[in-house]
């Protein structure tokens, strides 16, 4: 447990989608003291309607001096280049970072190079966020990195079974199908985004080249083929896996593993053959996840289900706060 009753947060990117998501559900945290919502720039402050009755001050401008001194704990919802500036500078100056941008998601000093040529080396402890994964590490991390939306359902999927030897490691061609609802991409308006372009249309995007499939293959420490798409739905995550198993491993083998793995964690629901939809999990923090096998030692596919906006950001970052402060794993996501 802790030694706090009340925890001085700062919320640096208060306008953004996950930015606002935090601050809906920081604001009523019992155990949070939300000193400060700021934007991600030194612009004018501004009010944001969705905020009304829950946040009625303005939204500042950023200020890391501020959160530096005002605060125990900074969750950084901005840009992964101002999050690669001023995360490490915060978490050497007092507050435990919680960094939702892809800034320090990569170990590799290559690979974060290649996709995220701002970041340095951070000179400090970093553990990737994925609760379920790392719930030991967070308690001593001064700097979290928060996973990626699409590798949180990807790899809550498959790295129990990989880690079991269910999957065929002697021929692995691991597929993720996966599709995300626009508000994935961020509040900043592109071509891409524009309703008229995203209406009554599916596009896949970022075939090879896309940052997430190098935080996938990280973590599950093996090759995938990571296919993204943008679909017409403002929120929600749903990815179709393929995978071949090791020779003999059956369904009863995928439920027994995958319940040995998240029996103590209460935002994975393992949903067995009837196979979850993003409605499921829409505005909520869990993960569902299904699965059929075509026989044993035969094609395996999988179904998994994340609310971008929440497990995929926000509520995984409250999550990683409530563990690493010593709180109830669920305070402030039910």
């Amino acid at each position: 447990m802790n030694n706090y009753s009340r925890i001085r947060v700062g919320i640096a990117g208060a306008t953004g989608y996950a930015g606002v998501e935090l601050l809906r559900r920081l604001a009523h945290h019992p155990h949070v003291d939300v000193r400060l919502a700021m934007g991600s720039s030194a612009s004018e402050s501004r009010r944001v309607p969705a905020l009304k009755r829950i946040w009625d001050a303005p939204v500042e401008r950023f200020d890391a001096d501020r959160l530096a001194a005002e605060t125990d704990a900074v969750f950084l919802a901005v840009p992964d280049t101002l999050a690669a500036e001023v995360g490490p500078a915060l978490a050497r100056r007092g507050p435990r970072v919680i960094d939702l941008s892809g800034a320090f998601r990569l170990q590799s000093e290559s690979e974060r190079a290649h996709f995220y040529p701002h970041s340095a080396d951070p000179g400090l402890p970093v553990i990737y966020g994925l609760t379920e994964r790392y719930r030991k590490e967070l308690g001593a991390a001064p700097l979290i990195a928060n996973p990626g939306c699409y590798p949180t359902a990807a790899i809550l999927a498959l790295q129990p079974l990989i880690a079991a030897g269910l999957i065929d490691r002697a021929h692995p061609s691991v597929i993720i199908d996966a599709k995300s609802g626009v508000s994935g991409a961020g509040k900043t308006p592109t071509e891409r985004t524009h309703f008229s372009e995203v209406h009554g249309s599916i596009a896949a995007y970022g075939v090879f080249s896309h940052r997430h499939e190098a935080e996938i293959e990280q973590e599950l420490g093996l090759d995938v083929t990571f296919v993204p798409h943008l679909v017409p739905l403002d929120r929600g995550i749903l990815e179709t896996i393929y995978a071949r198993l090791a020779s003999g491993v059956d369904a009863q083998a995928i439920e027994r593993t995958l319940e040995a793995a998240y029996a103590g964690s209460p935002f994975v629901r393992l949903t067995g053959s009837d196979l979850p939809e993003i409605k499921h999990v829409a505005h909520t923090n869990y993960c569902d996840i299904g699965w059929r096998v075509e026989k044993p030692g035969g094609q395996l596919v999988m179904v998994s289900c994340i609310d971008n906006l929440v497990k995929g950001a926000a509520g995984q970052a409250i999550q990683n706060f409530n563990v690493a402060f010593g709180f109830d794993e669920t305070l402030g996501l039910n």
